[in-house]
Protein backbone atom coordinates (compact mmCIF):
# COMPACT_ATOMS: atom_id res chain seq x y z
CA UNK A 1 0.00 0.00 0.00
CA UNK A 2 1.10 3.68 -1.23
CA UNK A 3 -0.22 6.12 1.39
CA UNK A 4 -0.93 9.89 0.33
CA UNK A 5 -1.83 12.35 2.75
CA UNK A 6 -2.50 16.23 1.03
CA UNK A 7 -3.04 18.66 4.12
CA UNK A 8 -4.00 22.30 3.23
CA UNK A 9 -5.50 25.77 4.36
CA UNK A 10 -7.96 27.24 1.87
CA UNK A 11 -7.67 30.65 1.08
CA UNK A 12 -10.68 33.13 2.45
CA UNK A 13 -11.40 34.12 -0.70
CA UNK A 14 -11.98 31.56 -2.60
CA UNK A 15 -15.12 30.36 -4.92
CA UNK A 16 -16.58 27.27 -2.83
CA UNK A 17 -18.89 26.33 -5.13
CA UNK A 18 -16.46 26.14 -7.99
CA UNK A 19 -14.05 24.07 -5.18
CA UNK A 20 -16.34 22.09 -4.39
CA UNK A 21 -16.90 20.91 -8.20
CA UNK A 22 -13.25 20.62 -8.98
CA UNK A 23 -13.18 18.03 -6.00
CA UNK A 24 -15.63 16.19 -6.35
CA UNK A 25 -14.47 15.38 -9.90
CA UNK A 26 -10.93 14.76 -9.02
CA UNK A 27 -12.22 12.17 -6.60
CA UNK A 28 -14.41 10.99 -9.37
CA UNK A 29 -11.52 10.73 -11.45
CA UNK A 30 -8.66 9.20 -9.00
CA UNK A 31 -11.24 6.32 -8.28
CA UNK A 32 -11.15 5.17 -11.89
CA UNK A 33 -7.36 5.25 -11.59
CA UNK A 34 -5.51 1.91 -11.87
CA UNK A 35 -4.22 0.86 -8.34
CA UNK A 36 -6.84 3.14 -6.69
CA UNK A 37 -7.56 1.63 -2.87
CA UNK A 38 -9.65 4.48 -0.64
CA UNK A 39 -10.28 8.34 -0.08
CA UNK A 40 -11.03 10.23 2.41
CA UNK A 41 -11.23 14.03 3.51
CA UNK A 42 -11.65 15.51 6.82
CA UNK A 43 -11.99 19.14 7.98
CA UNK A 44 -10.82 20.47 11.54
CA UNK A 45 -12.38 22.86 13.62
CA UNK A 46 -9.67 25.45 12.30
CA UNK A 47 -10.51 25.37 8.67
CA UNK A 48 -7.27 22.93 7.87
CA UNK A 49 -8.49 19.78 5.51
CA UNK A 50 -6.62 16.79 4.58
CA UNK A 51 -7.15 14.72 2.11
CA UNK A 52 -6.15 10.89 2.86
CA UNK A 53 -5.76 8.24 -0.41
CA UNK A 54 -4.36 5.29 -0.67
CA UNK A 55 -2.81 3.42 -3.78
CA UNK A 56 -1.92 -0.11 -4.52
CA UNK A 57 1.72 1.42 -4.77
CA UNK A 58 4.22 4.44 -5.33
CA UNK A 59 3.73 3.65 -9.22
CA UNK A 60 0.08 4.17 -9.03
CA UNK A 61 0.11 6.98 -7.03
CA UNK A 62 2.80 8.97 -8.94
CA UNK A 63 0.38 7.99 -12.10
CA UNK A 64 -2.44 9.90 -10.50
CA UNK A 65 0.06 12.82 -9.96
CA UNK A 66 1.09 12.84 -13.03
CA UNK A 67 -2.74 12.46 -14.71
CA UNK A 68 -3.20 15.19 -17.04
CA UNK A 69 -6.79 16.75 -15.35
CA UNK A 70 -5.37 16.12 -12.32
CA UNK A 71 -2.09 18.22 -13.28
CA UNK A 72 -4.22 20.98 -14.53
CA UNK A 73 -6.27 20.81 -11.34
CA UNK A 74 -3.04 21.30 -9.13
CA UNK A 75 -2.21 24.05 -11.08
CA UNK A 76 -5.47 25.72 -10.07
CA UNK A 77 -5.26 25.21 -7.03
CA UNK A 78 -2.27 27.06 -6.33
CA UNK A 79 -3.36 29.80 -8.26
CA UNK A 80 -7.15 30.02 -6.62
CA UNK A 81 -7.69 27.66 -3.99
CA UNK A 82 -4.63 27.20 -1.41
CA UNK A 83 -3.18 29.33 0.87
CA UNK A 84 -1.01 26.42 1.84
CA UNK A 85 -0.20 23.02 1.47
CA UNK A 86 2.24 19.87 2.36
CA UNK A 87 1.48 16.60 1.00
CA UNK A 88 3.49 13.63 2.89
CA UNK A 89 3.42 10.08 0.77
CA UNK A 90 5.01 6.77 1.91
CA UNK A 91 4.79 3.36 1.03
CA UNK A 92 4.59 0.50 3.85
CA UNK A 93 3.48 2.21 6.41
CA UNK A 94 3.38 0.81 9.69
CA UNK A 95 -0.07 -0.18 10.47
CA UNK A 96 -2.21 -0.91 13.82
CA UNK A 97 -5.48 -2.34 13.91
CA UNK A 98 -8.50 -2.62 16.32
CA UNK A 99 -11.38 -3.74 15.53
CA UNK A 100 -13.86 -5.22 18.97
CA UNK A 101 -14.70 -8.33 18.74
CA UNK A 102 -11.80 -9.67 16.59
CA UNK A 103 -8.91 -11.30 18.51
Amino acid sequence: MFLVVFRNRKRANLDAVAYDAEAMRMEQLARMQPGFLSFKGYVADDGEAIALSEWQDEEAALAWGMQEEHRIAQQRGRERYYESYTLFACAGPRIHQFERGKS
